[in-house]
């Protein structure tokens, strides 16, 4: 009779090539931290099974959201067998098939106001797997964390590339660093959110289709090497954050690698997005966004 996964699982086996770069004792801590990630779409489905991988053993996952064909460039549960499928249910199943012994609490409404305190109980690090759309809930998300001394590691699958930004408990505020306001509208919180995230933007050099965003339909170009990409710098931060080993840098520094023009861009902007030449660049990219020149203007001024 041929043994059950649950049976053959063994959990020092299954991620013992790790143990050289960690130490066994690293690894064991690694076992008994929670991460949380909302999103499981193009780079929260890949934070989740690089994560597993490295020996995770306790997550939070949030998405409301069904696969569908348009998700095929990118997600990792994006299979014609998955269309109609939650994504958290798939996700969940692909990472359980890495780890049985995984704790895996879902939720299926994704993060809201009502289950936020639910979602971040109990959790060592907050991953972002938001869509990058979801201004709102972002905003809501990345403010507890920090009213709570709980890390952000956000990366943006940006074009072919990865931006990198981390929020620790004794650094600025996500709030601060993008000057979010209760009064921004969407456009303003997304455009904050995109220029605090990725200042050098040289992926717009690599736009050939500028029409190809568009905030007021929550469209845009994305690519399977840009979620891998975040997933690995991710994984990493996560890493040094959990086992309290190697430099974490937090905002107002930013990283921003560019696999398409082999380039780094590794910027401390002062005071964020209040620093005046930020002020500048959102002011310009606001103006011309529903002028669909907003890629070959705001090109020009980073």
């Amino acid at each position: 009779m041929q043994k059950s996964p649950q049976t053959i699982f063994n959990y020092e086996t299954a991620f013992s090539r790790t143990i050289g770069l960690v130490t066994p004792q690293e690894l064991q801590l690694l076992r008994s931290k929670r991460v949380a990630i909302a999103g499981m779409g193009g780079v929260g489905g890949a934070h989740l099974l690089t994560l597993t991988r490295l020996g995770i053993g306790h997550f939070h996952l949030a998405d409301f959201d069904e696969f569908e064909i348009h998700n095929f460039n990118r997600q990792a549960g994006a299979y014609l067998s998955n269309i109609g499928r939650l994504k958290v249910d798939v996700m969940g199943e692909m990472a359980s098939a890495i780890n049985s012994e995984l704790d895996l609490t879902f939720f299926k409404t994704g993060v809201t106001a009502e289950n936020l305190e639910a979602f971040f109980k109990n959790v060592d690090v907050y991953v972002d797997g938001l869509d990058f759309f979801a201004f709102k809930a972002r905003k809501m998300v990345f403010d507890y964390c920090y009213q709570h001394k709980i890390p952000i590691v956000t990366a943006g699958p940006i074009a072919m590339g990865a931006a990198l930004l981390n929020f620790l408990p004794t650094g600025m505020s996500p709030s601060t660093y993008f000057n979010w306001k209760d009064t921004d509208t969407d456009e303003e919180l997304g455009m904050k959110f995109l220029l605090g995230l990725t200042p050098s933007m040289p992926h717009l050099r690599q736009m050939i289709v500028p029409s190809s965003v568009n905030f007021k339909e929550h469209r845009g170009p994305s690519t399977p090497m840009g979620c891998e990409l975040c997933a690995g710098v991710a994984g990493t931060e996560v890493m040094k954050i959990l086992i309290q080993r190697g430099r974490v840098k937090s905002a107002p520094h930013s990283i921003h690698f560019d696999a398409f023009e082999n380039s780094l861009h590794s910027k401390y902007i002062w005071f964020g997005n209040r620093n005046p030449w930020q002020k500048i660049k959102i002011a310009f990219a606001l103006r011309h966004l529903r002028k669909q020149d907003f890629t070959k203007t705001v090109a020009k001024s980073a």
